[in-house]
């Protein structure tokens, strides 16, 4: 394909996917309350322990702010399927025809690990951040008063991260498949990636704690090795005598 034809495929796949999410973002409008009640569980959970008031917001457009907020990412996590499935035909497109097959084994798994890696930030690493966050509070002896706005912000953004991380396994498969990257250079390539995962945590987590940076480093890290050990045992099975 030319320039211009991947330009064109490019414009067509993205106004797909923004049409996908906005349709999502519909229907998760109206169960956007739902959501709310989802998103504050890890906060729940602790109030009592903690005496915790319930999450309140400090201005008249806060609450209608963090409903569309709720609305929006949970319009992308519900319609992850087919925004993944726009992204990897679009890579699909700049491939030959026996690459195309990763491509396509590629989709349902990107929407696993993205949904997967969300809800481990919500359900694993939130209630330890969370909890750090108040003990530490007590330590230097201030009181707790998280906003809803600021408490969904930080959350959202988190399960966001933690969706596209879990990404990299399958990022790198792809990469080792289509030719792209050797599983030696891969391989050497590890301490460079230990100092990018820590740069990338620090950029993209809310104020950049020490706590959350590692809480997304180390997997990170992880996910890492797991892309390079589908690569390896790949090429095992291929070499292996039927």
């Amino acid at each position: 394909m030319s320039l211009e034809d991947h330009l064109e495929e490019l414009r067509a796949r993205l106004i797909f996917a923004i049409i996908g999410v906005a349709v999502g973002a519909i229907v998760c409008f109206i169960f956007g309350t739902h959501l709310i009640r989802f998103i504050e569980m890890p906060y729940n959970n602790l109030r009592g322990e903690y005496g915790l008031e319930a999450l309140k917001v400090l201005a008249p457009a806060d609450a209608f702010a963090v409903y569309m907020r709720i609305s929006l990412i949970g319009g992308l996590i519900l319609s992850s399927p087919w925004v993944f499935y726009q992204l990897w035909m679009f890579v699909a497109a700049g491939l030959y025809e026996h690459e195309k097959r990763y491509v396509r084994m590629a989709v349902p798994f990107s929407v696993i690990l993205f949904v997967g890696g969300a809800m481990f930030f919500l359900f694993v690493i939130a209630p330890f951040c969370l909890t750090f966050f108040l003990k530490f509070g007590k330590f230097i002896k201030v009181e707790t008063a998280w906003t809803l706005k600021e408490y969904v912000s930080f959350m959202t953004t988190l399960m966001l991260v933690f969706g596209l991380a879990f990404q990299t396994p399958i990022a790198i498969f792809i990469l080792n498949r289509v030719g792209l990257v050797s599983l030696k250079a891969l391989c050497r390539s590890r301490k460079y990636v230990v100092l990018g995962v820590v740069i990338v945590a620090a950029a993209v987590i809310p104020g950049s704690d020490v706590f959350s940076l590692f809480a997304l480093a180390i997997p990170l890290y992880l996910l890492f090795e797991l892309g390079i050990l589908l690569c390896y045992v790949t090429q095992r099975k291929k070499k292996s005598p039927n």
